[in-house]
């Protein structure tokens, strides 16, 4: 795969996972993930906008430059920091709706975080710093996806992590 295969491809993945959330965010009007879906959905479009200036420059120049790409995912420990923050803000009044597109926007950030997996395996050491960074995003996204479905179907787990045992 070329650098510019990979920056077409990602924006492809990017463009999918952004129209999930735009989609849910409509389908789930009133709902308690409305402000999940717009923060997820406007940070997937950051995302389309940075590949494609990425693409304009390699089309123009014949290089990429090392930019960074920020997100509004905080990194772990300040996720574990606000955990029961976000956990009261997620209880109560979610619809059957934004469950169905919380497992639907799931399954899109497990294949756009596959596609990087193999991007950043393939490609010339040299182009995969920036999509080792994508590749941290999405699984940050994912992460977030999961906790909010664990926290709606009510399976004990938080993060993948059980928060209770009744056995001793």
């Amino acid at each position: 795969m070329t650098i510019e295969e990979a920056i077409r491809t990602a924006i492809e993945y990017e463009t999918k996972v952004r129209d999930c959330y735009r989609d849910a965010l409509a389908a789930t009007d009133g709902s308690a993930g409305q402000e999940f879906f717009q923060l997820m959905s406007d940070e997937e479009q950051e995302h389309v906008d940075f590949l494609a200036a990425r693409l304009k420059e390699w089309k123009a120049t014949g290089a990429v430059c090392r930019a960074d790409m920020r997100s509004a995912v905080p990194d772990r420990d300040a996720i574990a920091g606000g955990i029961a923050t976000m956990k009261d803000g997620l209880a109560g009044d979610a619809s059957g709706a934004e469950l169905d597109w919380l497992r639907k926007a799931g399954e899109v950030e497990e294949a756009t975080s596959a596609f990087y997996e193999k991007v950043v395996a393939e490609l010339p050491e040299e182009y995969r710093p920036m999509f080792a960074r994508f590749l941290e995003i999405e699984r940050g996204h994912l992460a977030l996806v999961k906790a909010q479905i664990d926290e709606l179907t009510g399976t004990g787990y938080w993060f993948n992590t059980q928060e209770f045992n009744l056995e001793g």
